[in-house]
């Protein structure tokens, strides 16, 4: 049997200590997120803060994708059904308090450059990623034409809830089926 070393990881402390980062990155921007500040108000220490994430940059994107994530979706037999769920999982995580304001913070020029790139890789790209695979699931089943433009399909997908958004309009509850619906059309879909 192996003995780990030290106490186990407060699973709890993690979720109020990301909770707390998202709050004040909300209020005071990168910029003016403070490690101290973090500690204190989730009641902790800046050593436990650092043991679980290294730099600022990591905390603030960790505290980020936990507000973007989603439970973990399987392939279905419908490719469409499956472009739905996805596109409801980032409504679901854009939608929570202070999502958009974070998506903002990230196109900010004075955002700090590790902010950014740490925020792309663990949020931004894996989103991406994800909504290319359904679609080139779909085209290999022959349910959408095979020439179509995929990075502005993925592109449109999100992007139509950052155009509302700045538009001052709230996204439809159905939001995530009406714009599946218009990009699977686009693509040549039925």
């Amino acid at each position: 049997m192996t003995v780990g070393r030290g106490r186990p990881r407060d699973e709890d402390l993690d979720a109020r200590i990301l909770a707390v980062t998202l709050s004040l990155l909300a209020q005071n921007g990168y910029a003016g997120l403070s490690m101290v500040a973090v500690a204190e108000d989730a009641g902790t220490t800046r050593q436990a803060i650092y043991r679980r994430w290294p730099s600022k940059a990591d905390l603030a994107t960790a505290a980020i994708a936990a507000l973007a994530e989603a439970e973990p979706r399987r392939d279905t037999a419908d490719p469409f059904a499956d472009l739905v769920a996805e596109l409801e999982a980032f409504r679901v995580g854009v939608s929570r308090p202070d999502g958009l304001s974070m998506v903002g913070t990230m196109l900010i020029g004075s955002t700090d450059a590790e902010l950014v790139a740490a925020f792309r890789r663990r949020v931004v790209h894996p989103r991406r990623a994800r909504l290319r695979a359904v679609i080139w699931r779909a085209m290999d089943a022959g349910l959408l034409d095979a020439d179509s433009d995929v990075e502005t399909a993925v592109s449109t997908l999100t992007g139509s809830w950052y155009a509302l958004a700045l538009a001052g309009e709230r996204p439809s509850r159905d939001w995530a089926q009406r714009v599946a619906r218009h990009a699977w059309a686009a693509l040549g879909g039925t």
